[in-house]
């Protein structure tokens, strides 16, 4: 391939860094004879490759897919990715430079221009603004001055002296809603940190430790597992009294252990689904009803069945666990608590739908998640519950663990495949469906973490019983996400068919006075203090007009800025739009100009002009959008406007509310 690079050198660090990297994630993998030939890495043969690009071959064929986890390595050890950096992956990978600086700059995560070695991510959501947030950001901007906008630093001060060491940026949700506020912490050379509940004082030292103090267990932070969900422990039950199904093994197991997981149950789904054999799991599944917990709520075993039948070779699997709706926490306390789980169903799922291979791939600003998880699958590899041959059963399947790099839009399945075979995260248009032409090109079965949970449920006590609760499309347990002004936030496991206002108690009540919840996240919508009764079904939620969707209810009390929370859901899907579609990329931009001059008070025209403007703009970002993101970002404001709840200024309305906007 004619690569066309500048005159850039990486550094040492970079260099290494690289090629480290590349060695391990490329290295071949021993085939058990007759495999499909993906390999446990997932490489495959260089024919399953798509050609992608017109600098495309081999090499850009077999090693593309490299491209994300190599570009964490540089900025795990550098803290950014420079041009000389870029020039050697370009070399190292057979990818043209200046597609590598498309990638790189596509997610929030990633700089190519110097910075300082510690990013504070703080969260500024719906969730955490109101909630200590603020506070935290005031204190960073009085002792680090003002916020990094991209984050991107220049490389000395422009007085001279020692660059700055750390810098702060406003970050939208981090799933650390039920302990808010919260804070992230990238580090340079050194493991990312969460902070939850967070306080000024420890963000600081936090962002200025050095030596041991760097040395801490992170997981001190989140050692009361309790916190996040306050069903678990030795007598957790669900609100009829029966026993958790999902949350049973969270904050009981020692998450780094394989024997304690196996104590608890662990791999009994998979010693029953090999018994049963591919075809009779799949029947179960649909005798099961369980349908997919990400929000699109498509029946998993009719997606297991058309992956397992598909005539073309390999198969992949991906496990979506890229959860970054604001206000959405449940897929980060399964896999904090309970990552054996996990990869026990991301087995099953393999084995199932024939694939070799599986990818999980998970959000960046999950650190604790990602380190137990790496430390589950390699615990499973080394007992031979992963590898060549699994449990010596004769069939392969082992996992490659991918993280993000802070782009939301790569929830979407398309998207998420873009991604990791090393592209922007843009989503491909439908059909072909990734059941036909998915990862590589390939019959791909993807489902979120919570659907595979529930594939563990089936298999223990039979299709037909996990039926037998709920109905229709909404059978058996569902995780729901509590925040905002509620006594007791977390992680809440009920039954389909259970009601708001029972989860409501079952989180301790509320805490002040209702005024309305916001169901389904972001792309949800209102819920008034007249319709707790809904039974919690998908067809309950939308006989009134809302959706489950990820599981989110925040509450918001009758103090709270409805109109500044809006728009700050205006300003996430504005962000987040990876801008491929026009309809997306214009209508997030004008939905948030809209809803900040009503908050600022100062509409073009009149009030009622911005108001019919916001409802052209959400018919066209619904009816003309690629994705979900541009056909959902205006769910919420649309549901505000329909039930009257976006408030007049303060200069219209006396400030009824008291808020300053920010």
């Amino acid at each position: 391939m004619d690569l066309h690079l500048s005159e850039a050198a990486p550094s040492t660090v970079e260099r290494d860094a690289i090629d480290t990297a590349f060695a391990a994630l490329a290295a071949p993998a021993p085939r058990r004879p007759g495999s499909n030939g993906s390999g446990s890495n997932g490489s495959g043969p260089a024919a399953d490759r798509p050609t992608r690009s017109v600098h495309a071959g081999h090499g850009a064929r077999s090693r593309r897919h490299l491209l994300l986890p190599v570009l964490h390595a540089v900025s795990d050890a550098v803290g950014w990715i420079s041009e000389g950096a870029l020039n050697h992956i370009a070399v190292t990978l057979s990818v043209p430079p200046a597609e590598i600086y498309g990638v790189a700059t596509f997610y929030a995560m990633f700089s190519v221009e110097p910075r300082a070695p510690r990013v504070v991510h703080v969260c500024d959501d719906v969730a955490c603004g109101p909630y200590g947030g603020e506070e935290i950001i005031a204190e960073l901007e009085r002792e680090l001055g003002p916020a990094a906008e991209s984050p991107h630093l220049d490389a000395a001060p422009a007085g001279g002296g020692e660059p700055p060491s750390a810098c702060w940026v406003r970050s939208p949700c981090l799933g650390l809603c039920e302990r808010a506020p919260a804070v992230m912490h990238q580090r340079a050379g050194e493991p990312d940190l969460s902070q939850a509940p967070a306080r000024a004082v420890d963000v600081l030292a936090a962002a200025r430790a050095t030596g041991a103090q760097v040395a801490d267990d992170a997981d001190r932070v989140f050692a009361d597992a309790t916190v996040s969900a306050p069903q678990t422990g030795p007598r957790g039950t669900l609100p009829g009294g029966g026993p958790l199904r999902l949350l049973r093994r969270v904050g009981v197991v020692d998450p780094s252990s394989l024997d304690d997981y196996r104590a608890h149950g662990g791999y009994q789904g998979l010693r029953r689904a090999v018994d049963l054999g591919p075809t009779r799991v799949i029947a179960e599944l649909k005798d099961s009803s369980l349908t997919g917990r990400g929000g699109a709520a498509f029946p998993t075993g009719v997606k297991w069945d058309g992956v397992s039948g598909a005539p073309e070779r390999p198969h992949y699997l991906v496990c979506n666990a890229d959860e970054s709706e604001p206000g959405t926490f449940k897929d980060r306390v399964l896999m904090e608590g309970d990552p054996f789980a996990l990869i026990e169903a991301m087995t099953i799922a393999g084995y199932v739908t024939g694939s070799a291979t599986g990818y999980l791939y998970i959000r960046g600003e999950y650190p604790l998640a990602t380190r137990r998880l790496a430390t589950a699958i390699e615990a499973a590899r080394s007992r031979g519950y992963l590898g060549e041959d699994v449990m010596g059963e004769g069939f392969a399947f082992d996992i490659e663990l991918r993280r993000g790099a802070g782009a939301y839009i790569c929830g979407e399945e398309t998207a998420l495949l873009e991604s990791l075979e090393g592209y922007r995260g843009e989503p491909r248009n439908k059909p072909p469906f990734p059941a036909v032409s998915g990862l590589f090109g390939k019959p791909t079965a993807i489902n979120n973490v919570e659907t595979l949970y529930n594939v563990l449920e089936v298999l223990n006590i039979g299709g037909p019983p996990f039926a037998s609760v709920g109905g229709g499309r909404s059978t058996g347990s569902k995780l729901f996400c509590l925040s905002g002004a509620v006594a007791k936030p977390g992680v809440y496991e009920v039954e389909f068919g259970t009601t708001l206002r029972e989860l409501l108690d079952l989180a301790g009540g509320l805490r002040g006075e209702m005024r309305t919840i916001l169901l389904g996240g972001a792309a949800g919508g209102f819920v008034m203090p007249d319709q707790l009764d809904v039974v919690l079904t998908l067809e309950g939620a939308r006989d009134i007009g809302a959706t489950l969707g990820s599981g989110v209810v925040l509450v918001f009390d009758t103090d709270a800025d409805l109109t500044g929370t809006l728009r700050r859901i205006a300003a996430f899907f504005r962000d987040e739009s990876c801008g491929q579609c026009v309809p997306c990329r214009v209508g997030t931009v004008r939905q948030e100009e809209a809803l900040a001059r009503l908050e600022r008070g100062a509409p073009l025209g009149s009030r009622e002009t911005e108001l019919a403007l916001l409802e052209d703009l959400a018919r066209v970002m619904r009816d003309a959008s690629i994705c979900g993101l541009g056909q959902t970002a205006p769910a919420a404001v649309t549901s505000a406007l329909s039930l009257g709840l976006l408030d007049a200024p303060p200069a219209l309305n006396g400030n009824r509310n008291g808020k300053v906007p920010h």
